[in-house]
């Protein structure tokens, strides 16, 4: 049996494809947001749903767990109450990676990309958690348990893995309204209006559009998070990116041209 957490949200969902796809159904799913209100597991298969809180009693009757994979958090760049992150994104880590350490359970969780800040300490998974400067609440909430993780002198599970996602964008992201990625935003603006709206550059050394980012489609996240689980490298923090950066203007042609669209891009300024 795995459990995947944060199942009915976005990368959730998406891992739990990606198990059905190796036939594996045996999986506990588990979300705040209850399959009434939003199904992203409609086409999935799982042997069970459950909130957050009911998840720690199941926990006290499951065996032989394969792997705990931890996507459940609050995943809004834009939230301010900093008690409600550090409960959702950090305190509820800590608590599933004692359950992993105590009962000899491999552990998945998800950092985030937005602990680098604004770049200047570069985007390795090697620098020092402890001079990340994220630039807002979320991010402080993700490097919070990742400093943790890596101090921590308690019981370890046999193997963890912190991953830092970057842009992700693929199927399921219907739900995420402005916390969707580029991808989808863009297909949903040329399908309604034509065109898309992208943001001028801020910087005079980086010209309208050529702003960069890597952007990681969600299928091949969800294949190396397997890959992580059945490979077991060295536990630790990982960047579940390319390596290699791509151009707003370049991602917006593309989807341009997949949608057999002429180029039409409304350029507009970056917010303060």
């Amino acid at each position: 049996m795995y459990i995947v957490t944060g199942a009915n949200g976005f990368i959730g969902s998406a891992i739990i494809w990606q198990l059905n796809q190796r036939s594996q159904t045996e999986i506990l799913a588990v979300d705040s947001i209850p399959l009434e209100r939003r199904n992203a597991l409609i086409h999935r298969q799982v042997s069970s749903f459950c909130s957050e809180k009911e998840l720690w009693q199941e926990l006290d009757n499951l065996e032989g767990v394969e792997a705990v994979i931890h996507m459940g958090a609050c995943s809004s760049t834009t939230e301010t109450n900093w008690e409600y992150l550090e409960s959702n994104n950090t305190e509820y880590t800590k608590r599933l990676y004692r359950w992993c350490a105590q009962t000899a359970t491999p552990f998945v969780y998800a950092s985030s990309g937005a602990v680098y800040g604004d770049g200047r300490l570069g985007f390795s998974d090697q620098v020092d958690p402890e001079k990340l400067k994220p630039l807002n609440l979320y991010g402080d909430s993700k490097v919070l348990f990742d400093r943790w993780v890596l101090k921590s002198d308690e019981t370890a599970p046999p193997q963890w893995y912190g991953l830092r996602f970057f842009n992700v964008y693929g199927p399921g992201e219907t739900h995420k309204d402005d916390m969707a990625s580029v991808v989808f935003k863009a297909y949903q603006q040329i399908e309604d209006v034509g065109s898309l709206k992208l943001f001028r550059s801020a910087r005079e050394d980086y010209k309208d559009g050529e702003q960069t980012r890597d952007f990681v489609y969600v299928k091949d996240i969800t294949r190396w998070i397997l890959e992580l689980i059945e490979k077991k490298p060295q536990s630790g923090i990982y960047n579940m990116g390319f390596g290699s950066e791509r151009t707003w203007l370049d991602l917006a042609k593309n989807v341009f041209s997949n949608m057999q669209r002429d180029l039409n891009i409304d350029w507009i300024d970056m917010p303060e």
